[in-house]
């Protein structure tokens, strides 16, 4: 009897240990009126009905992120384009030829910069312009006249008169206008041309911005964000002015166009040709150089 009983306690034991595993194991049934079943089902078609909502999502969230460092990488591409030949502090010579329908003539200059809000020029040749200054400090633009030997600010107004005759403007001389700060920027293109990897920007003035062009297309090169040319236009949307980037050379360890190219658009055999001869960065400068007192000073023509 006891064998008889041991035995039947291993069975009672082996049957429960059995009926756990397939409680584990066991599976809603598939079909019938359990709820069970139907609950099953259901959330796995809830499950396939979102997917498409995730991928959306996801699909949106890569999208926008990519719009967001687009803009990014197109103000960072203005702002070095803008500061391209000037440092903290900086020094340059360099020659500009004018030819126009009725004279042609070279000048030299000298110029100096501090930051973004200070700048210097002055002729050095020929003798008959020797000595004419233009100054930026600040707000405020100065032109010195040597031979009635008088300092006239310039009015915001003629910011974009030409500059001695030149096809360049006391803006384009002084840079008053900054394209990373007065426009809103897009790089609409992005790709291989003319055997280079670019980006081409599309830039609109913000709406209080002292700018007159209604648009700027500048064309970069992509390892080196060094421009080739930028496109000007008026508020009517036609052409005004092309300006061409060239002569890439090394001045004072950094990679720029030594020559700059004015063509405009409504007189096809005129230009304007900056060339740089020197560049000097890092002279530390100081913000008193650049004053009205500094203009009269005829040792700096030398």
């Amino acid at each position: 009897m006891e064998d008889e009983g041991r035995g039947m306690r291993e069975t009672v034991q082996r049957a429960k240990s059995e009926g756990q595993r397939n409680l584990l194991t066991r599976r809603p049934p598939s079909t019938g009126s359990g709820q069970a079943g139907d609950t099953g089902t259901r959330g796995d078609r809830k499950s396939i009905l979102r997917w498409p909502w995730v991928l959306c999502v996801l699909f949106l969230s890569c999208f926008l992120s990519s719009r967001i460092s687009v803009a990014a990488t197109a103000t960072e591409i203005l702002e070095k384009v803008d500061d391209l030949w000037r440092g903290e502090s900086s020094f340059a010579e360099m020659t500009m030829h004018v030819k126009t329908e009725h004279y042609e003539r070279s000048m030299k200059l000298k110029a100096w910069s501090l930051g973004k809000e200070r700048s210097l020029f002055i002729i050095t040749y020929p003798p008959k312009d020797r000595g004419v200054a233009t100054l930026k400090a600040e707000q405020d633009i100065w032109n010195y006249l040597p031979r009635v030997n008088r300092v006239i600010r310039v009015p915001t107004s003629m910011m974009m008169a030409n500059w001695m005759g030149s096809h360049f403007t006391n803006d384009d001389l002084v840079k008053e206008s900054r394209m990373s700060e007065d426009y809103d920027s897009e790089v609409t293109f992005e790709g291989a041309r003319d055997d280079n990897n670019i980006y081409e920007l599309t830039l609109f003035p913000k709406p209080e911005a002292p700018v007159v062009w209604g648009r700027i297309e500048i064309t970069v090169i992509q390892e080196t964000l060094i421009p080739t040319r930028s496109l000007y236009y008026d508020e009517d949307g036609g052409l005004s002015r092309t300006m061409i980037f060239d002569e890439v050379k090394t001045l004072s360890g950094r990679l720029v166009p030594t020559v700059m190219i004015l063509l405009p658009e409504d007189k096809p055999e005129e230009r304007t040709v900056i060339t740089y001869e020197s560049l000097e960065l890092g002279l530390g400068l100081k913000p008193d150089f650049f004053s009205r007192s500094t203009l009269t000073q005829k040792d700096l023509v030398r």
